[in-house]
């Protein structure tokens, strides 16, 4: 068996400090809210290729992923939709108190798939229009903004008799792209992908009119010793993927 020159070990642990990426690149197991979906998909692109560790992403409702860590899902890190799951987890013991940050904020916009409407809440207030999407303020951090929403406007009750509830944003934003609604609250990811929205026509929500949609990742348990979990938090607060969340539409 040939023996590797000590000379060519010093190189190659040169060329991958230089290059950035690990010689012991890892991979975490990530559960994702579905609302950030597509910015996260980018983000893992980057991080690959920053870093050399991989992050397999699974996908869902804030609470069903819950539910799957709680009943022994392997995941490493939870990227909820809102600040209570995370805090939960790290009340339970599931999760590291210390990992636990706001990585987005999200935003809600009031959404129509035609072009070149002008929507605003005249358009809730006017009551034009036929069904009205939103997921359930019960499961769902952006049903309860959009629930708020309408509280601050005064009009929950009359258009309580037009609306249709998802049990996610995910499924109120297919209730709108599927013309089962003409209009509906969706997360601004999911119609902004470069900074502009790029599909139908749209009012973004002020933020004044309902609660801040704050979002938390927490390091489960799991992941204690995984290096790739704990880089892959560090790298949410880098600036490529900062920058990658206000492409989207998140603060």
């Amino acid at each position: 068996m040939r023996v590797k020159p000590v000379w060519v070990s010093v190189l190659l642990s040169v060329l991958a400090l230089a290059s950035g990426t690990s010689a012991w690149a890892g991979n975490t197991q990530v559960a994702v809210a579905a609302n950030f979906a597509a910015p996260m998909k980018r983000i893992a692109q980057q991080f690959t290729q920053d870093t050399g560790h991989t992050a397999t992403l699974v996908f869902g409702a804030t609470g069903q992923l819950l539910a799957n860590i709680q009943h022994g899902a392997p995941f490493d890190v939870l990227l909820a939709a809102d600040q209570h799951t995370p805090q939960a987890l790290v009340q339970s013991g599931a999760a590291a108190a210390q990992s636990r940050f706001t990585y987005a904020t999200g935003r809600l916009a009031l959404w129509s798939a035609q072009p070149n409407l002008s929507l605003g809440q005249h358009t809730l207030q006017s009551g034009n229009f036929k069904r009205l999407a939103m997921a359930s303020p019960a499961l769902a951090p952006y049903g309860l903004a959009a629930h708020q929403t309408l509280a601050s406007l005064g009009i929950s009750d009359a258009v309580q008799p037009r609306m249709v509830q998802g049990s996610s944003v995910t499924q109120a934003f297919q209730f709108v792209a599927t013309g089962n609604a003409d209009i509906g609250f969706v997360a601004l990811s999911q119609i902004m992908t470069t900074g502009l929205i790029e599909r139908g026509s749209a009012w973004l929500v002020p933020a004044a009119l309902h609660a801040p949609i704050r979002q938390d990742a927490v390091l489960l348990q799991r992941a204690a010793g995984n290096e790739a979990a704990t880089a892959l938090m560090r790298y949410l607060r880098s600036a490529p993927a900062q920058s990658t969340l206000r492409a989207f539409g998140y603060e």
